[in-house]
């Protein structure tokens, strides 16, 4: 396993390496529907893209995460963020994280192509013994979603975190394992499959 830059694309999207020149897409993404305010999310607000974008490139650098802007094939237009992140060679195991849509790209086809495109290159072309999945505990809309992807619920970290608001957050942790992929694979496949 040896986690590099790529490009993954789909029917409905293209994730693409995040860059500087990503920062006003990237912006006026997360404007709609002004993310920033979900206190249990990562998204940046206007102010602090800028700030978010560089530490997404500096944890790229150190190797410890691939992070993606996310493209509409659609419209062209950047839609959200993604990466790679917490990535462990060693034993095999990455997590997916960080990630966020602009509200017009939400409940669509879009996260489950996403999904599907993170979890095949993880499995199929890097090897991964295990996926992860953390959400806060308080993000209800992110535990279902990632349990619709067909990933099971490990546990719970309480006080796991420690907010830049000084929340200290319970993290909800969730993986998909190599045995598990075939039919986690399928399943997000008849998902794509429903929407136009």
């Amino acid at each position: 396993m040896s986690p590099s830059s790529v490009t993954l694309s789909g029917a409905h999207v293209r994730l693409e390496p995040l860059v500087n020149d990503h920062l006003s897409a990237i912006q006026a993404a997360a404007n709609d529907g002004q993310l920033w305010k979900l206190f249990f999310t990562t998204v940046p607000s206007f102010e602090k893209t800028q700030q978010w974008l560089d530490t997404a490139l500096e944890m790229q650098k150190q190797e410890k995460a691939i992070p993606f802007a996310v493209r509409s094939l659609l419209s062209g237009e950047i839609i959200g963020s993604t990466r790679y992140c917490n990535i462990d060679q060693n034993n095999k195991r990455l997590e997916i994280g960080y990630t966020w849509y602009a509200k017009r790209a939400q409940r669509s086809a879009v996260n489950t192509e996403c999904k599907l495109l993170l979890l095949s290159h993880a499995f199929e072309v890097l090897s991964c013994n295990a996926v992860e999945f953390r959400t806060d505990w308080f993000n209800r809309a992110s535990q279902a979603a990632i349990e619709r992807l067909g990933a099971k619920r490990d546990g719970v970290l309480r006080n796991h975190t420690i907010l830049p608001d000084g929340r200290v957050r319970d993290t909800v942790v969730y993986s998909i394992l190599q045995n598990e992929w075939p039919g986690v694979k399928k399943n997000l496949q008849f998902m794509l499959n429903q929407y136009p």
